[in-house]
């Protein structure tokens, strides 16, 4: 069950049934209905392919030419995007039947320290605004009233849902991983300023300030709304996190502020001209010395291609135009156009905490929706 926190809505018990059917529905769909996706393509597809090309499938855009006229293949997008709708429809429901209520409890009155400063000149980016990201309607930025909070209410209960309860009850095995594998690989590292690129809601932000007690810890993002969520949030689980309505391709931040950056799952939500501006931003506020780490889902380039061709499907039936070229991304090119260490670079799969936690307790390594059998992708390097 998810944790309650001050703006986390109260579900009845309605709405907390829907939430559970679709939170299941998608689990069916994932280890029930999805792995036959495979065989379809083994039994029907490829020997198809095979006959007409003359050769096997080489990538994925080959795989997608004959699977894409697979009736199976056809009802499983049509129920995942379903599941999709109709998860965010099972977290507006509560959100607007209390829309005044989270609104007014948002409104930090009590600092534990942490901050908040938005900018509202700032502009939504239009690789981000020109779609509803993961079809959550009207996006991250979306806002009807003043102090609005509904779209990052709707987003953490999304993110339960959509992960299946496997990132943790606080939405954060992603930023704890990380934060983790960090802190052992780095043990000589005792970073005293930390940024969260593309921090959302917070999820992946706090547990830097769990981990790293003694560190000022930043987030910022372009979205008002998630960022006034992401506040509250934080106080009301005592965590004292700065938030700032910021473009990570070109922060208000001085040079060298940081000792380390950080993002999660950001870079595949941006272009590719954003992601080079938002490397070459990462090297101007890195300390000399100083590391960026980013967990992504993992890239094609190893992948066998029926299997990054399933990955792919988001990109054209989940709102996500770039996944595909993030999933692309040579984290040594990065670190060459972008004046980073060459020799310092590193791509590597690091364990779910969570998982880790589920396994002890169940004797069974199950594997998470987002990281695939208990991992996560993540690539750094050193400034």
């Amino acid at each position: 069950m998810q944790k309650q926190h001050k703006v986390l809505p109260h579900k009845y018990s309605a709405e907390q049934s829907r939430q559970d059917f679709v939170k299941s529905f998608k689990f069916y769909l994932a280890t029930k209905i999805a792995p036959g996706n495979k065989l379809t393509y083994e039994l029907n597809a490829k020997p198809r392919f095979n006959k007409e090309h003359g050769r096997e499938p080489s990538c994925r855009r080959d795989v997608d030419v004959v699977m894409k006229e697979e009736p199976f293949y056809q009802l499983w997008g049509l129920l995942q995007r379903s599941s999709q709708e109709m998860m965010w429809k099972s977290c507006q429901i509560p959100v607007k039947r209390q829309w005044d209520e989270l609104n007014h409890n948002a409104i930090v009155e009590n600092n534990n320290s942490g901050s908040l400063a938005l900018d509202p000149n700032l502009k939504t980016p239009s690789y981000l605004s020109s779609v509803d990201i993961h079809c959550q309607p009207g996006g991250y930025d979306w806002e009807q009233t003043k102090d609005d909070v509904a779209a990052g209410a709707v987003y953490d209960q999304g993110v339960y849902i959509y992960a299946m309860g496997r990132l943790g009850d606080l939405n954060d095995d992603m930023g704890m991983s990380q934060a983790t594998y960090i802190k052992n690989k780095f043990s000589n590292i005792k970073p005293k300023r930390i940024l969260d690129i593309g921090c959302t809601v917070g999820h992946s932000t706090l547990p830097y300030k769990v981990l790293f007690p003694d560190a000022e810890v930043y987030g910022i993002d372009v979205a008002a709304p998630v960022l006034r969520y992401a506040h509250a949030r934080a106080e009301s689980l005592d965590q004292s996190i700065h938030f700032r309505q910021q473009n990570a391709e070109k922060t208000n931040f001085d040079d060298e502020s940081f000792d380390l950056i950080v993002s999660h799952i950001l870079l595949h939500e941006t272009s590719s001209k954003a992601i080079k501006n938002i490397m070459t931003e990462c090297n101007r506020l890195l300390k000399k010395n100083g590391w960026m780490v980013h967990s992504e889902t993992p890239p094609y380039a190893n992948m066998d291609p029926f299997e990054s061709f399933i990955l792919d499907w988001d990109t054209k039936h989940n709102n996500e135009p770039f996944w595909s070229l993030s999933h692309e991304i040579d984290p040594k090119n990065i670190s060459r156009e972008c004046n980073f260490k060459d020799e310092t670079v590193f791509e590597t799969m690091i364990p779910s905490v969570f998982e880790i936690t589920q396994s002890k307790r169940t004797n069974l390594f199950q594997g998470g929706d987002f990281g695939g059998s208990g991992m996560w992708y993540v690539f750094g390097m050193q400034k």
